[in-house]
């Protein structure tokens, strides 16, 4: 049995441990930084958005992690079979970033001497503005979208870990309608609302030292209707709710268990083969056939971040929470495989 949280609350207690740990399917644990008993350094706190087609995506991300903080561009152009990342880190931002206490609620902003990000709150939705030099081919990347039609829903998680004051929460907002235009250099990329989506990945916790999670998401429509998924696992204490979750036209359907079946080559995982997912309740059954991989390793003894998330399309089976099956065919998403040591 999964813990759904029903009530606002405050998120921590005295102690700066979860008050209750579990899953919403709105934003009703209200997060403070002051509550959170670790040391500035150990904080982390992030909004990720990525805006998808079927044929190319961009990756935005701001990131306050204590003594380091990110700000990444990435575009991905999936017809063609190719990525580009670039992050920007700063040393010691320890909060001063400045990043909102809520998602619902007031802007995130970072700039450094070649870049600037800026996601706001507008009328409407989420206005994401971004510009980047020398991104690729010395061209510089500039771009303007709007996030709109917000679901009614989402995937709230309140997740302990096995450690005192450590605690990871985190909204998942799957499919968000998207437009807007992407530039780089002379070459101009449209997102139509009509087949574009957004997903916003909002995070803040302390963390343990070394951790591996999984993590895949997907935001489209079958039959004109907005339908999509988050899964995940591997990341603290989830005894209390998983962090899986279907979408269907604004309302979020809780999942069980979901496992990520990595093909192997030897000893080592062969990411652009074709993956399976299965779950313990038989609600999600999917096929996943790799485009790229979108993979960074960053090793210096005691930090370490090994990241592989692999684009793809999925083709297989859901089941809503009265049993009525949505079926995909090449459904765009993504899967990851991410180890951290920081």
């Amino acid at each position: 049995m999964q813990h759904e949280i029903t009530a606002s609350a405050p998120l921590l207690d005295e102690k700066g441990n979860l008050r209750e740990p579990g899953y919403a399917k709105r934003l009703l644990p209200i997060y403070r930084r002051a509550d959170i008993k670790a040391p500035a350094a150990r904080i982390k706190e992030w909004d990720y958005y990525l805006v998808t087609n079927d044929h190319f995506a961009v990756a935005l991300t701001i990131a306050d992690n204590g003594y380091m903080g990110l700000d990444s561009v990435s575009f991905l152009q999936f017809d063609e079979g190719w990525q580009m990342t670039r992050s920007p880190m700063r040393a010691f931002p320890m909060g001063r970033t400045g990043l909102p206490e809520t998602s619902a609620a007031g802007d995130t902003a970072s700039s450094g001497k070649r870049h600037a990000l800026v996601f706001r709150h507008v009328p409407g939705g989420r206005e994401l503005t971004f510009r980047m030099e020398d991104f690729l081919n010395r061209d510089t990347i500039e771009g303007h979208l709007l996030l709109t039609q917000e679901p009614e829903e989402s995937m709230v998680i309140c997740t302990p870990f096995d450690k005192p004051g450590h605690f990871y929460y985190n909204q998942k907002i799957n499919c968000m309608r998207a437009a807007g235009t992407v530039r780089i250099g002379g070459q101009t990329y449209t997102f139509d609302p009509a087949d574009s989506f957004g997903v916003l990945d909002w995070g803040r916790g302390v963390w343990t030292y070394h951790n591996t999670w999984y993590w895949g998401s997907a935001s489209g429509q079958v039959d004109g209707v907005p339908f999509g998924w988050n899964i995940g696992y591997g990341f603290g204490d989830t005894s209390a709710a998983s962090e899986n979750m279907l979408f269907y036209d604004g309302k979020a359907h809780k999942l069980g268990q979901v496992t990520f079946h990595i093909p192997m080559a030897g000893k080592r995982e062969d990411y652009l083969a074709p993956w399976r997912f299965t779950s313990d309740d038989g609600r999600f059954e999917m096929d996943f056939a790799p485009i790229l991989d979108r993979a960074a390793c960053t090793d210096v003894k005691l930090i370490k971040s090994d990241q592989h998330q692999v684009f793809g399309r999925f083709t297989g089976t859901a089941l809503l929470d009265d049993g009525t099956p949505v079926r995909v065919k090449d459904f765009l998403g993504f899967a990851e495989k991410v180890e951290n040591k920081w």
